[in-house]
């Protein structure tokens, strides 16, 4: 979502740091720049302000003008800024309350306010070993209540039976005694939409709020509508009070200025940003983690904890002995194509490591496909289960029906294979050279002479 900004802000600073000494004129130029780059992100005007006259204040004194390297000092101002504005501490899902806590998700229609609560009660459950009921209030949108029942199926998770013609309140003050009657932790009121803010739609969230009494209100705002998020984000917490915001398409083509403002306009925490369509495409919202990926400084935090949730250490230990007797094969490869998939493909892991905008840009410039990882896997899945074992088999009429088989070209064919082929000699070199010898060698080592 923030890569025009990270771009723009990352192109600011490089040259303010190759600059060596700074003058005032130089830290208020590059303030100009900074200011410029917010407001084409979208991040409205009154937070823009603020922002550049705090960083301004402190850029500008003796301390950073006179210091050793005085554009790092001012990179790490604006880092500090950035997640102040963002909010200075996490802020996780408050479920500190006497069971059923009630957590009551509100916004605009389109917003993708069902999917994220369909997509928040999975992960309470799953992570958080809680019994979750999902129950649906909007009886206004078609085949709306239906939805929030497929979803739930498709996240296992158990909604409340629809009772057709019941109003909203009614549903809500059942999914609460149900939630009582039942054991339920956690009962996840997904409200009605509007395709704008108006007087009906605030009244009946009201009525709601006053009945189930909600420990968490959570705002779904979509990042893509930019300016308009903030207005929304704005009126929602005027008028019926929110205590977090769930920022959806964040893996979007979208300019980040909904998410640099929504906080500091509503005072409220972002909580979680929806970053895909499938149900496990949620994630915390850290604002250091998050102002250190706009300032092109990568997330190596993130990298590593998704990096956990996607591979299984007994298997990982598995296919450590399995390299080290040589017998890593195309099943293996393809196994870790698709973790590597898990974890959001190529373009979201370069998005966390230091640095990687450039990187990135020269990917695009390369006409590096994305989809790569889902025709190698493609490729290999289109082989026997024999030639997957034994990449030696691969003869010219092999590969020829592998590539009509997988959509691919016999090129694609053979590229893989040496891909496979140089990642089985790095790990029997790997294997021989032991501890010692890679950290005496380091990487080097591993590259063929």
């Amino acid at each position: 979502m923030f890569e025009g900004l990270s771009t723009k802000l990352t192109g600011v600073f490089d040259r303010l740091t190759r600059r060596g000494a700074l003058r005032e004129a130089d830290v208020a130029e590059a303030m100009r720049e900074v200011r410029v780059a917010l407001l084409e992100a979208d991040v409205a005007l009154p937070v823009v302000k603020d922002f550049v006259a705090k960083v301004s204040e402190k850029a500008v004194g003796e301390a950073v003008i006179r210091s050793v390297s005085p554009g790092q000092m001012v990179i790490k101002i604006v880092h500090d800024e950035l997640v102040a504005m963002l909010g200075a501490d996490d802020s996780a899902l408050n479920l500190n309350a006497v069971p059923p806590v009630a957590m009551m998700m509100v916004g605009l229609q389109g917003s993708g306010k069902t999917t994220s609560a369909a997509k928040i009660a999975r992960r309470l459950q799953m992570r958080d070993k809680k019994k979750v009921l999902l129950a649906s209030l909007d009886v206004h949108r078609p085949a709306a209540q239906d939805q929030l029942e497929i979803l739930g199926i498709q996240a296992n998770v158990a909604t409340l039976p629809i009772v057709k013609g019941e109003p909203p309140e009614m549903i809500a003050a059942r999914a609460m005694d149900t939630g009582r009657r039942e054991g339920y932790d956690v009962v996840i009121l997904d409200t009605a939409g509007r395709l704008h803010i108006d007087d009906a739609l605030m009244n009946e969230a009201a009525r709601v709020r006053d009945i189930v009494k909600p420990v968490e209100t959570l705002l779904v705002a979509d990042a893509m509508t930019g300016q308009d998020a903030v207005n929304v984000a704005k009126a929602f917490a005027e008028r019926i009070g929110i205590t977090g915001i769930v920022l959806t398409r964040v893996d979007g083509d979208a300019r980040g200025g909904a998410a640099l403002s929504a906080r500091a306009v509503t005072g409220m925490p972002i909580k979680l940003m929806g970053v895909g369509e499938k149900l496990d495409a949620l994630e915390d919202f850290h604002p250091d983690r998050v102002a250190s990926r706009i300032l092109g400084m990568g997330d190596v935090v993130t990298l590593v904890e998704k990096a956990a949730e996607v591979v299984d250490k007994d298997e990982a230990e598995k296919l450590a002995a399995k390299m080290k007797a040589g017998g890593f094969d195309l099943d293996d490869m393809r196994d870790q194509l698709r973790k590597l998939k898990k974890m959001g493909g190529l373009g979201s892991m370069m998005g966390m490591l230091p640095g990687a905008g450039k990187i990135k840009a020269q990917m695009a410039a390369a006409n590096i496909d994305e989809r790569i990882l889902s025709r190698q896997e493609a490729i290999i899945s289109s082989m026997t289960a024999a030639e997957r074992r034994n990449v030696k088999l691969l003869n010219g009429s092999r590969k020829r029906r592998i590539a009509a088989g997988s959509g691919t070209k016999v090129e694609d064919v053979n590229r893989l294979v040496k891909q496979f082929l140089d990642m089985s000699t790095m790990m029997k070199k790997a294997s021989k050279m032991g501890q010692k010898g890679l950290q005496r060698h380091g990487i080097r080592g591993l590259m063929p002479r």
